[in-house]
């Protein structure tokens, strides 16, 4: 973008009138050092303009090559970077800054009237869709902020302070000009009103766009495709949106991907969510939520890590005062096709949901479990979870699927399926069921809790998964912490053993997507009511650091838990009591491990072989199956599985044999 600005020759003025362009005043025109109006025809000058050079060409698909200029459009307040071109717009574009090597060509309108903040500041009625939990967007928007905004409504101070901070925000991106960015390209699109473009976005047969901010860059481009249609939106860096999405008051977080005709109002998508073909009214996506089918409706829940199987369905009001009810899916928690949920209920952290609900269950501190419907009534088996092959792989692949390369990420992301927060969820369900089986008889056919049934044999064995889980969770901490150290007595194990800092105790919780110690929540929140914290930037920062000392704070709280499960006493613990808890480690890994490994074999059973080999006798069922899902044996999950046991089983050997000598 050039600096230094000058009049317009008188030369120049001729050449351009003879080239057919007009102005309101050539005086009002300034120009860089090097301009030349060489290429500048049928052109409409009104307001203040400033024009950079225009010397270079762009490159087009299928060979073709146009040269940087300004051709068929009329600009009105409007200052153009170096080396742009500008051609066919059918009506005008006002009151914007273009910045270098930009293409612009047939589009209808791109405008910004009066004063706007793009975006920033827009209120979504999220969970609620008569109000009161509205969130305000922002370009700096995390799941987290949204969270808390969202959910902590009984604080009605911390709420009023988070608004201010935000508005103050606001303030700062409100102006009456636009900005659109450098190496930017808007072709064949409609009408396009108060919106910022950042730099490399790519807009092309967009049908219209007002009131937001796309906020893309060099590192990771934005792109928006033919049919879309935003009102009252931000997109944030690394995004798509394809193809007929409609969205109306939506935040779309980095990485997201929207196409298929997906059509969103009031709803928060935050990173790496997958939204085609559905419908979504007043819902918190957090990261990583999917949805791919036309029949899938989302409304009025809470998300994250999920998989909506086709036709999943939820209904937020009873026909009573509205749709006023709202439920959760905590992280990781899965519908299958044609599932329903009948809110309010809360369904507990990486659980499955079968078949229609209406009772209103609340399977929070049951995790990683299977809701199955029967005969109207909600059946519930616990941690069954635990042994699915499709549970380890979602783990694996979160990790592997995060597509944001913005290095200012927005939101924290923790992708453990083990952590405090989970391991303390199950500790309170093994706690839960031992109740129910001492409360209504171990003999007992069928327990009921919050309006679900648990058959005998599902509780028996939901212990025993909750209790495996405990124990791989607290060995793989214990033996984190002792890794590559030798000691010479049980003192330095005990000293190696003390947490660094005393935060991490207590209860931890889920802050779509950041796992946290619920005290540096507080503190965080406290710290907004007081006013000792008051921009935006402020707050990132601090979700930021809770998330880089997630695995100091977590030691903290196993090391209390190790203690209180396995009953130690901290100024009395040995090697042996370590080498106790690390062979029950093995056990548990092992245990578990071979329970996912036959739970993946089902899938290459007989069975799962009807329909393929076309025509054929079962030996050719078999061979197609295996030319196109592979062998057992070779499956690379399968492979890793028995390798993790291997290695796993290594691990305690080798800690072990470092705590010899004081055995």
């Amino acid at each position: 973008m050039a600096t230094n600005y000058r009049l317009l020759t008188p030369a120049e003025i001729a050449q351009l009138e003879k080239q057919l362009c007009v102005a309101d005043s050539w005086e009002n025109i300034q120009v860089a050092e090097n301009f030349t109006p060489t290429h500048i025809h049928y052109t409409r000058f009104s307001g203040t303009i400033r024009l950079g050079v225009f010397e270079k060409e762009f490159q087009l698909p299928g060979g073709m090559s146009k040269h940087a200029g300004l051709c068929r459009v009329t600009l009105h307040n409007v200052t153009v970077g170096d080396n742009c071109c500008i051609e066919n717009v059918k009506n005008y574009i006002a009151n914007y800054t273009i910045g270098h090597d930009t293409f612009i060509e047939n589009v209808d309108i791109i405008l910004v009237d009066r004063e706007t903040s793009f975006g920033n500041g827009v209120e979504v009625s999220v969970l609620n869709e008569t109000g009161g939990r509205e969130v305000m967007i922002h370009d700096r928007l995390s799941a987290h902020e949204a969270y808390i905004m969202a959910l902590y409504r009984h604080r009605p101070q911390l709420i009023e302070r988070m608004k201010e901070i935000v508005q103050a925000y606001v303030k700062e991106r409100t102006s009456d000009s636009g900005q659109i960015g450098n190496h930017v390209t808007i072709v064949d699109a409609g009408y396009i009103k108060n919106v910022f473009v950042g730099d490399y976005c790519q807009i092309e047969g967009t049908s219209r766009l007002k009131n937001g901010s796309i906020n893309s860059n060099e590192h990771d481009p934005v792109h928006i495709g033919s049919g879309v249609i935003c009102d009252d939106f931000i997109i944030s860096s690394g995004s798509n949106v394809e193809d007929g999405t409609m969205l109306s008051r939506c935040f779309v977080g980095q990485a997201c991907h929207m196409g298929h005709n997906y059509s969103a109002s009031d709803s928060l998508f935050f990173s790496n969510c997958q939204e085609e073909n559905g419908e979504a009214c007043a819902i918190f996506a957090g990261p990583f939520t999917v949805t791919h089918h036309k029949s899938t409706l989302l409304i009025a829940g809470m998300f994250s890590f999920m998989n909506a199987g086709s036709g999943s369905n939820q209904s937020n009001h009873m026909y009573k005062l509205g749709p006023i009810h709202q439920g959760a899916l905590e992280r990781g928690a899965k519908t299958t096709s044609d599932s329903y949920i009948l809110w309010p209920a809360r369904i507990g952290a990486f659980s499955l949901v079968m078949g229609r609900h209406v009772k209103h269950p609340d399977t929070s501190n049951l995790p990683f479990s299977y809701l199955i419907e029967e005969k109207n009534t909600t059946y519930l088996a616990p941690g069954v979870n635990l042994r699915s092959v499709g549970t380890i792989r979602d783990a694996q692949k979160w990790p592997k699927r995060d597509k944001r390369k913005d290095p200012d990420r927005l939101d924290q992301i923790n992708y453990n399926l083990l952590s405090p927060y989970t391991i303390q969820k199950m500790m309170t369900g093994r706690m839960i069921l031992k109740d129910l089986s001492k409360v209504s008889g171990e003999t007992s056919e069928i327990y009921s809790y919050q309006s679900a049934k648990i058959r005998n044999s599902a509780l028996n064995k939901g212990i025993k998964f909750y209790e495996m889980a405990i124990h791989k969770f607290l060995g793989n901490s214990v033996i984190k912490r002792l890794e590559n150290l030798h000691f010479a007595s049980d003192e330095e194990i005990r000293a190696r053993l003390q947490p660094d800092t005393p935060v991490g105790g207590g209860e931890w919780v889920d802050v779509s997507g950041l796992i946290a110690p619920k005290s540096e929540v507080e503190r965080l929140m406290q710290e907004i009511e007081t006013g000792s914290l008051t921009t935006v930037a402020e707050m990132h920062a601090q979700f930021a650091e809770m998330h880089r000392n997630y695995y100091t704070y977590e030691w903290t709280w196993a090391y209390e838990k190790m203690l209180e499960f396995y009953q130690l006493d901290a100024t009395r613990i040995t090697a042996k009591d370590i080498v106790a808890i690390v062979k029950q480690w093995q056990q548990s890994v092992v245990e578990l491990d071979k329970m996912v490994y036959e739970d993946a074999r089902k899938e290459f059973s007989l069975s799962s072989m009807t329909g393929f080999g076309a025509d054929g006798t079962r030996r050719e069922q078999e061979l197609d199956f295996e030319q196109v899902r592979g062998a057992f044996e070779s499956n690379p999950f399968v492979t890793a599985v028995l390798e993790h046991i291997r290695v796993k089983t290594e691990l305690g050997n080798e800690l072990i044999a470092r705590l010899d000598n004081l055995l």
